[in-house]
C-alpha cells in the first residue's frame, strides 16, 4: 500500500510499476549498440580481409586491438559512472547524450575505405578504437546497462524490462544484419560455388564490383546512423531517471571498487561462466560469414542464412523469458545454451546443402536468444545479492556491469584477433574468390569443436553458481523489507 504525503511505509509497488510505454523506450535504447554490434560482428572480419583487403595478420591487430581497447574502457567508465552525482536528466543520461554524435561518425569511418594504402591499419585501427571508447565510454554497455538498476526497485519489473530490452536488441541483431547483409551481401563478382570459376576471376574481384561493394557499404553504415538518432531520442524522451535523494554516490576509489567486484564469489562464478560461452558464441559469430562463404560455398546466400539466425532467435526470446520465469534461470542457461550443440556439430559433418544450413540456422538461432537473455537477466540478480551482504555499500552497481562486459569483450578481442590470425596460417588468400582447404577446415574448427568446449567449460562453472530461485526469491522480500519510509508526494523507494 502506498500513501503520498502521509507517513505510512510501503510506496513500494505503485511506484516501481513500469508502464509498457517505459519499458519499450528503455528497450529501444539499447538497439543501437546491437545493431552496430551485429555489423561489426558479422561483417567487419570479411570488410576488412575482401574489401579493404588488408593482410590477415594486420586485420588481425585491428580487431584485437580495436575490442582490447573497448574493454579496457569499461572498468574506468563504471567507475567514474558510480562517482556520477545527480543532474536535471539523471546520472545514466548524460553520457548517453554525449556520446551519440561522436559514435555515429566514428562508425560510419570504420566501413570507409580510404584512397591511400599505406596508412590503412592506422586508419582502422584509429576510428575502430575510437567508436568503441565512444560506445562504452557514454552509450550504452556501461551507463545503459546499469539503467536497469535505476528504473525500478522491483526485482520483477526489471526482469520484465529486461525481457523487453532482450526483445528488441535481438531485433537490432536482425536489423543490423539485414541492412549490412541485404545491402552489400549481393555485390561481388565471384561464382556462386568455388567449382565454378575460372582462373580471371579466381583471383580478385573486379574493380568495377570492388568499388561497388565499398558504396554499399557506406550506404549500410549511413543507414544505421540514422536509425541511431532515432533510438537514442527515444531512449531520452521516454526513459525519466528517479531522483532518489537517499541514494548515496558511491565514496570508493579504484582498487577498492575493483578489490569489492572481484572478490564476489557468485558474480565471479557468473562472469566467468558466461565469459566461456560467449566466448564460443563470438567465435562462430566472428566467423560464420567467411564460413559460408568459403567452406560451404553459399556465396551469395550467406547475409540470408545469417538473417534467418537472427530472426529465429527473435521469435524465442518470448518463450526464454517464459522458461526462466517457470523453470528457473539456471535451467534456462543449461537447456538454452546446450540447445546449440548438436547444430554446431551437424554444420561441418555434413556435406555442403542450402536448405539444411538454413535448417540449422533456425536452431541455431534458438540458443542465440538464450545466450542474449539470459546473462543480463541473471546480473541483476548478482547485485541484487550483493545488497543484501552489503546493505551499507552503496552506489556500487555500474561495476558490476563494467567488470562483466570488460572480461567479454576482452574475449571477443582476443578471440576475432587469434581466428584471424589463425587464417593467415592457413594460407587465407585476400580478395581471392577461393580458398586453399586449410582455409576451409580452420574454418571449421573455429565454428564447431572449439566454440563446444568452450560451451561445456562454461556450463561447468555455471552449475557451481550458488543463486538459485530459492535464494532469489529470499533475497527480493529482504530488499522489500529494506525499503525505507517515502512520504513526499511523488517520491520512490530507494536502497
Amino acid at each position: 500500500f502506498c500513501v503520498r504525503g502521509g507517513s505510512e511505509s510501503g510506496c513500494r509497488d505503485p511506484l516501481n510499476r513500469l508502464s509498457v510505454w517505459n519499458k519499450l523506450c528503455y528497450a529501444i535504447g539499447g538497439a543501437p549498440y546491437q545493431i552496430t554490434g551485429s555489423a561489426l560482428g558479422f561483417f567487419l572480419q570479411i570488410f576488412l580481409l575482401d574489401v579493404a583487403q588488408l593482410d590477415p595478420f594486420h586485420a588481425s591487430i585491428i580487431l584485437f586491438v580495436g575490442r582490447a581497447w573497448d574493454a579496457v574502457t569499461d572498468p574506468t567508465v563504471g567507475f567514474l559512472v558510480s562517482r556520477s552525482r545527480w543532474t536535471r536528466i539523471g546520472r545514466m543520461m548524460p553520457w548517453i547524450l554525449f556520446s551519440t554524435p561522436f559514435a555515429m561518425l566514428t562508425y560510419f569511418l570504420i566501413w570507409y575505405v580510404p584512397p591511400f594504402e599505406q596508412g590503412k591499419v592506422v586508419w582502422y585501427l584509429i576510428f575502430y578504437c575510437l567508436f568503441q571508447s565512444m560506445q562504452t565510454c557514454c552509450c550504452f554497455h556501461v551507463p545503459y546497462s546499469a539503467l536497469t538498476m535505476f528504473i525500478s526497485n522491483d526485482q520483477k519489473e526489471r526482469d520484465s524490462a529486461t525481457a523487453y530490452r532482450m526483445m528488441v536488441e535481438v531485433l537490432g541483431t536482425v536489423l543490423g544484419t539485414a541492412i549490412q547483409g541485404q545491402i552489400v551481401g549481393g555485390d561481388t563478382n565471384c561464382p556462386t560455388e568455388p567449382d565454378e570459376h575460372d582462373s580471371r576471376n579466381s583471383t580478385s574481384t573486379s574493380i568495377v564490383s570492388l568499388n561497388e561493394t565499398k558504396q554499399a557499404y557506406l550506404i549500410s553504415s549511413g543507414v544505421i546512423c540514422i536509425i541511431y538518432i532515432f533510438c537514442a531520442t527515444v531512449l531520452f524522451l521516454g526513459v525519466k531517471e528517479k531522483k532518489e535523494s537517499g541514494r548515496k554516490v558511491s565514496q570508493l576509489t579504484f582498487c577498492q571498487g575493483l578489490w569489492l567486484v572481484m572478490g564476489y564469489g557468485p558474480y565471479i562464478k557468473l562472469v566467468i561462466g558466461f565469459l566461456f560461452t560467449s566466448l564460443a558464441f563470438m567465435l562462430l559469430e566472428g566467423n560464420f560469414a567467411l564460413f559460408i562463404t568459403y567452406a560451404l560455398g553459399h556465396r551469395k546466400d550467406y547475409q540470408n542464412i545469417l538473417l534467418v539466425i537472427m530472426l529465429s532467435g527473435t521469435v524465442t526470446i518470448p518463450f526464454w523469458q517464459w522458461f526462466l520465469s517457470r523453470f528457473g534461470k539456471k535451467k534456462a542457461v543449461y537447456f538454452g545454451i546446450t540447445w546449440a550443440v548438436p547444430f554446431m556439430i551437424l554444420i561441418v559433418c555434413i556435406k555442403s546443402n542450402l536448405i539444411i544450413s538454413y535448417l540449422v540456422s533456425v536452431a541455431a538461432g534458438v540458443s542465440v536468444a538464450a545466450a542474449f537473455l539470459l546473462p543480463w537477466s541473471m546480473l541483476p540478480d548478482v547485485v541484487d545479492d550483493f545488497k543484501v551482504k552489503n546493505p551499507d555499500i552503496h552506489g556500487h552497481e555500474a561495476l558490476f556491469y563494467s567488470y562483466y562486459v570488460f572480461f567479454i569483450k576482452f574475449a571477443s578481442g582476443v578471440s576475432l584477433g587469434v581466428s584471424t590470425l589463425s587464417l593467415k596460417f592457413a594460407g587465407y588468400v585476400t580478395g581471392s574468390c577461393s580458398q586453399p582447404e586449410a582455409v576451409s577446415l580452420t574454418l571449421k574448427v573455429l565454428v564447431s569443436p572449439v566454440p563446444v568446449a568452450l560451451i561445456a567449460v562454461g556450463l561447468l562453472i555455471l552449475w557451481t553458481y550458488p543463486i538459485d530461485e530459492e535464494r532469489r526469491q529470499g533475497n527480493r522480500k529482504l530488499l522489500q523489507e529494506m525499503l525505507p519510509l517515502c512520504v513526499s508526494p511523488g517520491c520512490s523507494p530507494i536502497l
